[in-house]
């Protein structure tokens, strides 16, 4: 399986949901519409042999527009071929579409997402915190909390490089 030819596939099916393509990163990535996630990734399993869903998790660039996405690594293990998606969603409405009903697996991963970074997950039979204690009213992997406590007192610059 060539990506050139999924790539004109994929565009036939879903023209106006593909963002942008890289092909020059380690694996064939395609940013798409948060609306066609579900649709897009089922086709890749039934019609394309993408059957192990690698991994899915969060992340967050504060300074973009969308600033919370979530990325999905896809797998055809047949033709040992990889492919990675991201869609990304605003704060302010941070849903995507659960794909527990596709791959099992993405059961825990959508939690663990969830749990750190607040996407929620349309249609999860299940999404609670996983990691972390239930009355957590933040997200911790979000960048929007400083990186050291800045009334701390007992450090010493002078040993990290500072």
């Amino acid at each position: 399986m060539e990506y050139s030819i999924l790539l004109q596939e994929l565009k036939n099916k879903f023209e106006n949901s593909i963002l942008s393509v890289d092909e020059t990163a380690d694996i064939f990535t395609i940013t798409i519409a948060v609306e066609a996630v579900k649709e897009m990734i089922t086709f890749l399993k039934e019609q394309h042999n993408f059957i192990f869903l690698t991994d899915l998790c969060g992340i967050h660039y504060p300074e973009e527009d969308k600033e919370l996405g979530v990325i999905y690594h896809l797998h055809n293990l047949v033709a040992n071929k990889r492919i990675r998606l991201k869609t990304f969603v605003t704060k302010e409405n941070p849903q995507v579409e659960s794909l527990v009903s596709v791959f099992s697996g993405a059961n825990w991963m959508e939690r663990e997402t969830f749990d750190f970074y607040g996407i929620d997950f349309v249609g999860h039979p299940n999404l609670i915190r996983i990691l972390n204690v239930e009355y957590m009213d933040y997200y911790p992997m979000r960048k929007e909390y400083p990186l050291e406590d800045a009334t701390r007192s007992d450090k010493d610059d002078r040993f990290f490089g500072r």
